[in-house]
């Protein structure tokens, strides 16, 4: 009798630290919520996460949760259309050299699960891709142990951003960025250092950080916390943007707000002009070959803040090694906007991808349904929206103002025959 007391004792113990540990990990789902420090506090989380999960799934219909095999894209206020064809569903094609990389603080390990529970709910549960953490301080072994859970049976790495990626160059003067930051405290994230750092290190040292290039990727997908992913996804996205030759992916585009951006369209028209004196064109391709003017209501006149939000971006990290990117960041660098001005990693990166490849290259991924903050896109074709858990009515996409959709179908469409310049043309335009 002693040893039967004795096994279900164990057993008991076995199922509770099981059920703490999925308990824990579904915390992750409340967005700003601290993690409960009791098993009350815990029970009370997970019911309110269930009501919440009820709330989402309401879209869904499961009869109608078959992957199609295509869709079209029919913006309601414009001219044309754009037909995608997917994949077939599978999770038994061969994995990509591939990772999910997260540049995360242990301060925001609630909302980083939340987004690993839904990526991998969605997605990865069925191909079991690595994640790649990155902080400018040491993980706590809370943070390891929690999102080594949330990722399992997939494999968890975690790298440490020194100060070398994270700090000032020596050409920036702390004073007068701290003075540039004051003035500018009034928008968005103007007041913030470490956001400069963040944006600059997400523009120049992401993909050259050690443990990244131990890793010998080929392509990444960039996610954050406190992100929602609505879609089942039942194929390799990053297969995808190989066997379709893909270089650069988006979900949500927009404005960028151009107080913190000034200098930055007359920078990069500048780089290329000292570029071509130097017998380098970076940009040849032609405009008809480009989404260009996405970028550009006036030939290069100016630039519109048209920008990928790069909290969602799956793209090849090749991209970023070839010379044209490397000098392109390094000039951008050296001028000093991301510290004088707050020049962000989603316009450098978007810029440059407009600018350097063809618009073949460039995919959107409209059947992946996402939110950052209070921004969203769901799928609005019918195909696609029954196997999400979003409204359509939500997302910005042609509807808000400060979307910049209709600049990308609009550059995607632009096809005169007549028009023979080349982006480096346009850029050496006074």
């Amino acid at each position: 009798m002693g040893v039967r007391k004795y096994s279900c004792l164990l057993f008991q113990l076995g199922v509770g630290v099981y059920l703490l540990g999925a308990l824990l990990f579904f915390v992750g789902r409340q967005t700003n919520l601290a993690l409960p420090s009791s098993s009350s506090d815990l029970w009370e989380t997970l019911n309110s996460y269930n009501i919440r999960l009820q709330k989402d799934i309401h879209q869904y219909n499961a009869q109608f949760n078959a992957q199609p095999d295509s869709y079209i894209i029919d913006p309601p206020n414009l001219p044309y259309t754009q037909q995608v064809s997917l994949p077939p569903a599978s999770n038994t094609t061969e994995r990509q050299a591939a990772a999910f990389i997260v540049l995360v603080r242990n301060s925001e390990l609630p909302g980083m699960l939340q987004s690993m529970h839904d990526v991998e709910g969605r997605f990865n549960k069925k191909f079991n891709y690595p994640w790649v953490f990155l902080n400018e301080e040491p993980f706590t072994d809370e943070f390891k142990r929690l999102t080594t859970l949330a990722a399992a049976p997939s494999k968890t790495h975690y790298g440490l951003v020194n100060e070398s990626m994270w700090g000032y160059p020596s050409w920036i003067s702390q004073s007068k960025a701290a003075k540039m930051r004051e003035i500018m405290k009034d928008l968005p994230y103007g007041n913030s250092e470490s956001y400069r750092h963040m944006c600059r290190f997400q523009s120049g040292f992401f993909w050259r950080h050690p443990l990244v290039l131990s890793l010998n990727l080929e392509y990444y997908w960039r996610v954050e916390p406190d992100v929602r992913y609505f879609c089942e996804l039942d194929y390799d996205p990053f297969l995808y943007m190989k066997q379709n030759k893909k270089k650069y992916a988006f979900n949500i585009s927009f404005k960028e707000h151009s107080g913190t951006i000034i200098t930055l369209w007359d920078t990069v028209k500048k780089f290329a002009q000292e570029s071509t004196k130097k017998g380098k064109n970076y940009f040849p391709h032609k405009v008809t070959d480009t989404i260009f003017k996405f970028l550009t209501p006036d030939d290069g006149g100016t630039y519109n803040g048209c920008h990928f939000w790069t909290n969602f971006e799956i793209a090849r990290l090749d991209l970023w090694h070839t010379e044209a990117y490397q000098e392109f960041f390094e000039y951008l660098d050296h001028n000093g906007g991301f510290f004088y001005e707050r020049w962000g990693d989603a316009p450098v990166h978007s810029i440059f991808a407009a600018l350097y490849l063809h618009q073949d290259e460039v995919h959107f991924f409209n059947d992946i349904g996402y939110k950052h903050s209070i921004y969203q896109h769901c799928p609005a074709e019918d195909r696609l929206i029954r196997r999400c858990t979003c409204n359509p009515s939500d997302s910005l996409d042609f509807t808000d103002h400060m979307s910049c959709l209709t600049e990308y179908m609009e550059a995607r469409h632009y096809n005169d025959p007549n028009d023979k310049r080349t982006v480096n043309d346009m850029l050496l335009k006074k």
